[in-house]
């Protein structure tokens, strides 16, 4: 498993675990469903809180650490992210398809993270991005066939695999903590 610096590892249980905890939010669901996503909701509200606090520990990076080509790379998935899933919400909307777009949001966030793994060097986030996407195949395969809303399917997915990835992020960082311990210790003793 590659192990991520800290900071690197707060940003991702910070982000994902938001945005894991909106999508919890996206299904209507009777009890007892209901209370599992409320609970998935605050699970995942306190691991972004934890991965805040590995950011802020962690402090600002210095000026020759940031890669700017990475940013502006990061910046254009991002925004080509956010202008496809803007135009698929719209052209859902027009054509009375509105249940259909947390379908389309899902499959656009999993395919979005396919592009960044290489951006942010985190190989994992390839088969997050497959697994997110097929959540996103299933809510429609699964609203097509039966009485189940899609946003049921997708919320629930979504949400459970970004709070996990957010969640293993936070362990990930374990071994590289120690090993720079290890090797600051052994740069002073030499």
């Amino acid at each position: 498993m590659t192990v991520l610096p800290r900071r690197q590892a707060g940003l991702t249980a910070l982000y994902l675990g938001v945005f894991a905890a909106v999508w919890f939010s996206v299904p209507k669901a009777d009890p007892p469903l209901r209370s599992l996503l409320v609970v998935g909701s605050v699970v995942a509200l306190l691991t972004a809180a934890v991965g805040a606090v590995f950011v802020a520990r962690a402090g600002r990076p210095a000026a020759g650490e940031r890669d700017r080509s990475a940013d502006r790379r990061y910046g254009l998935v991002v925004a080509a992210e956010v202008v496809v899933g803007l135009v698929g919400v719209l052209i859902l909307a027009a054509a009375g398809l509105t249940g259909y777009i947390p379908v389309l949001v899902c499959a656009v966030v999993g395919i979005h993270f396919v592009p960044l793994a290489p951006v942010l060097r985190d190989r994992l986030l390839v088969p997050l991005g497959v697994a997110v996407t097929l959540a996103a195949l299933a809510g429609l395969v699964v609203d097509l066939v039966s009485g189940v809303s899609a946003g049921l399917v997708v919320g629930t997915g979504a949400g459970t695999l970004l709070l996990a990835y957010a969640v293993l992020a936070l362990f990930r960082t374990r071994g590289r903590d120690h090993q720079a311990v290890g090797a600051e210790a052994e740069r002073r003793l030499a």
